[in-house]
């Protein structure tokens, strides 16, 4: 098999940059496992926040919410669904958030209460409130980018796990799932086995690790207002928001795993019910699912995302922490403008502080 361009990963960063980059050039895309999307994108909190992250993050964030806002308007339902984002504090946490951050807004107690009044009011004393944030319907989002891929002539080929990866000097010879495919440019969206796809290829890890990360659904002995906002602490330590007629919570952890199919740690969950029982009046009665995802990033916490200037025509796309959702229509639209060698000279410096040449990466 030939293509002009191999992208090893199906996770949400495959999937947009083949949406990205079929309508141009040639696309294969392997995936290891059975079903696209299977470890970490599938099992994400599906909210773009975009004063959430670093300020690269912050303005990929900005541009994929208007990406996918016009995505949507092509389709039946919106992939978009605004979901405010509060943030719990003291009076002096509120003010130092509204003063960083243009996008939000204070609310003294009173006001807080009126926007969600399963709250406790001896808590907290004010919040900062997001009023751009937006929850996402993921599946949606996935199955655009996929869709409009194989519409573009990409090929999908799944329980492809990639064995070898050899330079050629005019691309690479990759075998994955027993084939042997010629490709002209790999890209590396192989998320938390990122930096082992990378030594395959002969390329220098850049210190990309998994980290867990956990989501529950509860049920609630009373009513969840489904239009309600998303609360968080501060200190970021936890959020809840509705699901439903269900209450989505995660404990926010960050700990440090391996790559695999990531298990919920079941004392972490419970630590967290009785976290949210403090805050809030809903009474979490039992958990009706849970899931765990792996975060992979290097030390910096931001994606890698360029052109190996060592290893001629690897590219990375990689290292998305938590990010991975709320940037990937524009970090897709820029990952394909550097293959391509298209890139605007306004996005130079974003894809700078991007880079995977960039200093402090191993």
């Amino acid at each position: 098999m030939e293509t002009h361009v191999l992208i090893i990963g199906g996770g949400i960063a495959g999937l947009s940059l083949a949406w990205q980059l079929a309508p141009t050039v040639p696309v294969i895309l392997v995936e290891a496992e059975r079903t696209l999307s299977y470890h970490t994108s599938s099992r994400s909190a599906r909210q773009m926040q975009p004063g959430y992250g670093p300020a690269p993050i912050q303005e990929l964030t900005h541009r994929s919410i208007a990406l996918v806002e016009q995505i949507s308007a092509g389709l039946s339902s919106p992939i978009l669904i605004p979901r405010h984002l509060m943030t719990l504090g003291t009076v002096a946490e509120v003010q130092a958030l509204v003063a960083a951050h243009s996008s939000l807004t204070g609310l003294d107690q009173a006001q807080t209460m009126h926007r969600s009044p399963d709250l406790r009011p001896e808590t907290f004393e004010a919040a900062a409130l997001d009023e751009t944030a937006h929850e996402v319907d993921v599946p949606a989002l996935l199955d655009f980018y996929r869709r409009e891929a194989v519409a573009a002539g990409a090929v999908f080929l799944t329980e492809h796990p990639v064995t070898a990866v050899e330079a050629t000097g005019a691309g690479f010879t990759v075998t994955a799932g027993g084939h042997t495919i010629e490709a002209r440019i790999v890209v590396n969206a192989a998320g938390a086995w990122a930096d082992t796809v990378a030594q395959m290829a002969g390329a220098r890890p850049r210190g990309l690790r998994p980290y867990r990360r956990s989501v529950a659904i509860v049920s609630t002995q009373f009513p969840v207002d489904p239009a309600g906002p998303m609360v968080e602490p501060a200190d970021e330590s936890f959020y809840y928001r509705p699901d439903g007629g269900h209450l989505l919570i995660s404990p926010c952890e960050s700990v440090l795993a391996e790559p695999g199919d990531a298990q919920v740690v079941e004392a972490d969950i419970a630590q967290l019910i009785q976290r949210i029982d403090a805050v809030t009046t809903l009474g979490i009665t039992g958990v009706v699912r849970a899931w765990t995802g792996l975060r992979t990033q290097p030390a910096d916490g931001l994606p890698v995302v360029g052109m190996d200037t060592e290893e001629p025509n690897f590219f990375w796309l990689a290292g998305q922490s938590g990010y991975g959702i709320q940037t990937s229509a524009a970090l897709a639209t820029m990952a394909a403008q550097l293959v391509t060698g298209t890139l605007p000279d306004e996005d130079s410096a974003l894809a700078a502080a991007l880079s995977p040449q960039r200093a402090g990466l191993n």
